[in-house]
């Protein structure tokens, strides 16, 4: 096949950063088409519950089902599915799960109280959601590495009850998804997907108890209807395309960029592969690398794609100005492939997870290094987080104002609610306040 077609880019062009801008432009749109299903379809799951939920799936997924009942997977299906997967499968899945639990086992936030001279009493109360679910793609492109991200740190935060939704296109069951969802302690599984399943968790249904927040990743009628029930549930987030940032000093095996800058074009032609480098000798020697290992690649038309459409080698002054540039990326993924990266930690201010060093390759925290890859995408990292145990707990202030605190907080409240217009506020504040 031909050499892909990836652009290079040099940071002393006038016009490099309107070029990055429009590179980095994703607009999700939305699809008429898409909107009005799941819209038809949110509806009828709210009006008629367990009757669109069943003739929904057995529509989009083939299944002749009558009963909600068939659709619920026991706890001894998902244990036969990890009791029958090959040993090297199930140390590695076991081995994974252990490391990200004990990773987000140092996320766990506690109550906190402190009690002032007059005796107010002033805190945070941390509790746990109740109830969560969460939505696995299920058939041939199954992500076991999803279960374990998103139920294990709902399991460490305590969640008291965890329901996840996967369909089952034709009857087909992931075996390795069914496993992660034994191993981490998944409550109750339905074989349902799609809009409908989002509906089912978000509005409840005869079978299916509501729950308190929806996390996971779907396709576009997932992300749409993921989009409509927030407000009435939670939900983690509606991720873009992955993305993979590299920031190279040169130091590199160029085999190894390539094959980074891979790892993210596979997933879609949408994802972004982008490389900054201070050696234009090395870019040249990336790009024969991607040139020689592509033909061997299973999924190259699509990473092909995704180099051409959204992927750049950048040519940068220097690492200063590589991590300017990385800040104003602020990528899902940041690798830092230089000899003396941790000394560049400091400058990243932006980005959903920071690989540090030549060794650190992003696919390890894909899914066993502990860290969540459930990450912020579409420059989102300026301002959000990785998912973690805190997405899964919820804090209350508490306030407990002695007789004390009273007389010194009551006049305070009454004079702010007094310029506020707020004269009932002004007056509850008052009457605590003794004559």
């Amino acid at each position: 096949m031909n050499s892909p077609q990836i652009r290079r880019l040099d940071a002393r062009e006038p016009e490099f950063l309107s070029t990055l801008d429009a590179l980095l432009a994703f607009e999700s749109g939305t699809d008429s088409r898409i909107e009005n299903a799941v819209t038809d379809i949110l509806a009828a799951v709210r009006n008629t519950g367990d009757t669109a939920v069943i003739e929904y799936t057995r529509r989009f997924d083939r299944l002749d089902v009558d009963h909600m009942a068939a659709l619920e997977l026991p706890e001894a299906a998902l244990q036969a599915a990890l009791d029958g997967l090959p040993e090297a499968q199930r140390a590695a899945l076991k081995t994974a799960a252990e490391r990200v639990e004990a990773y987000h086992r140092r996320q766990i936030v506690e109550s906190w109280d402190y009690t002032e001279a007059d005796g107010t009493r002033l805190g945070q109360i941390v509790t746990p959601l109740d109830r969560v679910g969460l939505y696995v793609p299920g058939g041939r492109a199954s992500y076991p590495s999803s279960v374990l991200m998103n139920a294990i740190p709902a399991k460490v935060a305590g969640v008291g009850e965890l329901i996840m939704v996967v369909p089952t296109p034709d009857g087909e069951r992931n075996p390795l998804v069914l496993a992660a969802a034994a191993i981490t302690g998944v409550d109750r599984v339905f074989t349902i997907g799609g809009a409908q399943a989002v509906a089912a968790l978000a509005y409840g249904t005869q079978t299916i108890p509501q729950v308190d927040k929806i996390v996971g990743p779907g396709n576009a009628y997932v992300a749409s209807a993921k989009r409509r029930v927030f407000g009435t549930v939670g939900i983690d987030m509606v991720a873009g395309p992955s993305e993979v940032l590299v920031i190279s000093d040169g130091s590199g095996n160029p085999d190894w960029v390539a094959m980074d800058l891979f790892a993210q074009a596979e997933h879609d032609e949408l994802a972004q592969s982008i490389l900054l480098c201070t050696d234009a000798g090395f870019i040249d020697a990336v790009a024969a690398s991607i040139a020689k290992l592509l033909p061997d690649m299973p999924r190259r038309d699509t990473i092909a794609t995704s180099l051409a459409n959204r992927g750049a080698l950048i040519k940068v002054s220097d690492l200063d100005e590589a991590c300017a540039i990385a800040n104003r990326i602020a990528p899902e993924h940041l690798e830092l492939s230089m000899e003396d990266a941790e000394a560049w930690i400091g400058k990243i201010r932006h980005a959903g997870a920071i690989f540090v060093g030549h060794w650190s390759v992003e696919a390890l925290g894909d899914y066993c290094a502990g860290p969540n890859h459930v990450l912020p995408t579409m420059r989102s990292a300026r301002f959000s987080s990785p998912l973690g145990v805190y997405d899964f707990q919820k804090r209350t202030s508490l306030i407990q104002v002695s007789e004390a605190g009273a007389q010194t907080l009551g006049p305070i409240a009454a004079t702010l609610a007094d310029g506020e217009g707020l004269q009932a506020h002004a007056a509850s504040a008052r009457y605590r306040v003794k004559a």
